[in-house]
């Protein structure tokens, strides 16, 4: 590991279009001055770019530390970092205060040139779009025709998204984190009443206060009160309870979670800007992708190039996870490269900041990914039942869903073998989605007995379900849901009726051990014990129909029963290709 890097601030006046530029709400600025951070090395080829878009109140020292300090001061140094999940020794990372801003970048505070005074109440509205076409040209003035991601948090995730859409070929890979295509009513809600604080303090002057006191009082309180909406419930309880201070005063806080939302009302005061706080706001509450795209979000993502990653936090309650799977479901139904997590994260929104290291392993899986190669030790009976099961895949088939695919073994073994389809891991485990994400698949961390409700239908040319039906709750739900996503599905488990199993039952009087169910009776994860003729009544009940069917086994004995039909006793393997039964058109009765 290399020692914290020293970085600093660098300033740059974008080069204005003739009349200056002009807003999406109609104002126009004559010039807009920058500042960014740069961290890591730029390769020669330049291809290693990762652009960072911070939250709504960050800047652009989004890692390493300044010249005078010892230790990392960056708002991300712990996922920004040497060996981080944006690994400054792989990329070389840029990030910008964003327009309206006040660490640098042209905002309310910056001093107009027409009159040589701050532009205050004069500065005009801003959108989403603004920002990311600010940054955008940014990047182009600095050399940059392409980037190789753009990643976000929050407030940051709806300008990756914006980005993606703005500029749909300028990334490789689209990151946005705790973030999602509008505010919900209830975080607009928070706004609201964060800028009626800031608006009505005496000091406001409708916005034109410099030179005399500041809306301090106005904005410490819409500090405090979007703070309690960075942290969860469980976490501040666990942090603060009912715990009272020591020795309150009359005019001091009495309670240890009014003296934290305290102190961060009063450190925000000195380093934020009230105008800023409004614009940046309202340019946040303002932004629906929906809305935008007609009230259909896939229509939004038509024409992005870019792969992307969506991460939810499960103790968010300012980004909910449901609009983290609002975007993969749009986007899946627009047909992109989608990978989404939702990830644990007790301490709530804050959690992308500050409980980095699970976060780190997938941002990182996602930004160097690495082809798929065939495993080289994967055991001979498997190898036969892996080809046996890619025979039976379409063809022309293009695209793939292995559903509970572990850590991703057949998506790697079918992809040497058919290197044009798109293969889409589920799995209900972190590290094992991480390393299948880490192969150039795309995953999205679900638990399939709960259904697959973030694909939309026909999402998928085919399904496979292999070695897991025996361990799914809910076997008939899930057969059902593979043939909703995919027009056929493919599914291989272990034959419990094989002979070997109730032979051990009748002269043993045990459960059997065996190399494919290698458990004991109280340590199985399998629930469902199903037998070849179970699978194929199950499917007759649900009307589906089976296509093929391979009966698989290594013993002499197994074969030779197969080989006279008896294939209930002789499989210990299934391999079955099933498909939705086509009905025939009603008649109309004349």
């Amino acid at each position: 590991m290399q020692e914290t890097p020293v970085t600093e601030t660098n300033f740059i006046r974008l080069e204005a279009p003739p009349g200056g530029f002009r807003l999406e709400k109609g104002g126009v600025l004559p010039r807009i001055d920058v500042a960014y951070e740069t961290v890591g090395t730029l390769s020669p080829a330049k291809d290693n770019v990762v652009f960072v878009c911070h939250a709504l109140t960050g800047d652009a020292h989004v890692a390493g530390r300044r010249p005078w300090e010892k230790a990392p001061s960056g708002w991300w140094s712990d996922m920004v970092k040497d060996g981080g999940g944006i690994d400054t020794s792989r990329h070389f990372v840029v990030c910008a205060n964003v327009l309206g801003g006040c660490m640098g970048t042209t905002g309310p505070s910056s001093i107009d040139p027409a009159t040589g005074e701050p532009w205050g109440s004069r500065f005009p509205e801003i959108t989403v779009s603004d920002i990311v076409d600010v940054h955008f040209a940014l990047l182009r003035q600095l050399g940059f025709e392409h980037v190789h991601a753009i990643v976000g948090g929050s407030f940051g995730g709806m300008q990756a998204l914006c980005f993606g859409i703005r500029h749909p070929e300028f990334a490789d890979k689209i990151v946005a984190i705790a973030s999602g295509a509008s505010l919900t009513s209830q975080a607009l809600a928070f706004d609201v009443v964060g800028r009626n604080a800031i608006e009505q303090d005496p000091d406001f002057c409708g916005g034109d206060y410099y030179g005399g006191p500041r809306p301090s009082a106005g904005l410490a309180l819409a500090r405090e009160l979007a703070h309690i909406t960075y942290l969860s419930g469980e976490m501040m309880k666990k942090k603060f309870g009912r715990r009272r201070r020591d020795a309150p005063t009359a005019s001091g806080p009495i309670f240890e979670v009014e003296s934290y939302l305290r102190h961060q009302g009063v450190k925000f005061i000195g380093r934020f800007d009230a105008n800023s706080y409004l614009r940046i706001c309202a340019a946040m509450d303002d932004f629906d992708l929906e809305k935008q795209a007609g009230g259909d979000l896939r229509k939004a993502f038509c024409d992005v190039r870019a792969r992307f990653l969506t991460v939810a936090l499960d103790g968010d309650w300012l980004f909910l996870p449901h609009q983290t799977d609002a975007l993969a479901r749009a986007l899946l139904a627009a047909g992109k490269d989608v990978s989404a997590f939702c990830l644990d994260a007790p301490a709530g929104h804050d959690s992308f900041l500050v409980h980095t290291g699970e976060l780190s392993r997938v941002i990182d899986a996602f930004l160097v990914r690495e082809p798929s190669r065939p495993p080289t030790a994967l055991d001979p009976d498997l190898v036969r039942d892996y080809e046996a099961l890619e025979r039976m895949i379409p063809e022309g088939a293009r695209t793939l869903l292995d559903v509970a695919c572990g850590d991703g073994t057949l998506l790697d073994f079918i992809a040497a073998r058919r290197p044009g389809m798109d293969g889409t891991g589920i799995d209900m485990a972190v590290p094992r989605a991480v390393r299948t994400l880490r192969s150039a698949h795309n995953v999205l961390l679900a638990d399939a007995d709960k259904g697959l409700s973030t694909i939309p239908d026909d999402s998928f040319d085919c399904a496979i379900l292999s070695e897991s039906l025996q361990v799914m709750r809910r076997p008939d739900r899930v057969l059902g849901e593979l043939l909703r996503v995919a027009p056929v599905a493919i599914v291989s488990f272990p034959n419990f009726g094989m002979w070997k199993i109730p032979a051990a039952l009748l002269f043993g009087g045990r459960m059997p051990v065996t190399k494919r169910l290698p458990f004991r009776w109280y340590d199985t994860p399998n629930i469902h014990l199903c037998t070849v003729r179970d699978f194929i009544d199950l499917c007759r009940e649900k009307d589906i129909e089976v296509e093929e069917t391979l009966h698989l086994s290594t013993l002499a004995l197994s074969r030779i029963l197969n080989a006279l039909g008896a294939r209930n006793l002789g499989s210990s393997r299934v391999i079955v290709k099933i498909r939705r039964k086509a009905h025939p058109p009603e008649r109309s009765v004349s």
